[in-house]
């Protein structure tokens, strides 16, 4: 079973793209904003990002089970692997991860989803810097993860196949 994980800044398209993989292939997806509600990762609330702060240690070892889980449950249900969705995704180590997703986008258009969410200015300059150096990436480099760039402006099935395309030539 192959576990992939998809991560970038907030509003570049993770989970379309997660989803679009699961369907694809017949994956089992995976949301770490439900998983960290469920096993209550948060450590607080940041009041001037307007969000919740997880504990990236704890998250990992829930994944970490999560996937281990997984692993046991896809032989009995038929799925080939599986797809975590976050932006934190790619702190998990890289033992247990055939392949580490990046999702990237024009910064016009990433600029009007996070307005489109809400965000408010602070919020929206702090992604975008992420997205302009390329946060997400370096860290999963950092973290030994072997790194497939997708860029998010192009049509969903053109990114689709040429996802399918790599995830086939893993061992």
């Amino acid at each position: 079973m192959k576990v992939i994980i998809v991560t970038g800044t907030p509003g570049t398209g993770k989970t379309t793209i997660s989803r679009a993989i699961c369907r694809k292939l017949g994956y089992r997806y995976i949301d770490v904003k439900k998983i960290s509600r469920e096993h209550n990762l948060r450590e607080g609330y940041d009041n001037k990002r307007n969000c919740y702060i997880i504990d990236e240690e704890k998250l990992c070892n829930v994944l970490i089970k999560e996937i281990r889980n997984q692993k046991n449950s896809v032989r009995r249900k038929n799925f080939s692997g599986i797809v975590i969705d976050s932006h934190l995704s790619h702190y998990l180590p890289k033992e247990y991860v055939e392949l580490c997703i990046v999702v990237k986008c024009r910064l016009k258009i990433l600029e009007q989803r996070l307005r489109k969410r809400g965000y408010n200015k602070g919020k929206i300059r702090e992604n975008m810097d992420c997205e302009i150096f390329d946060v997400c990436y370096h860290e999963a480099i950092e973290n030994g993860h072997k790194v497939l760039i997708i860029n998010n402006d192009y049509k969903k099935e053109e990114n689709l196949r040429f996802v399918k395309k790599i995830i086939h030539s893993l061992p």
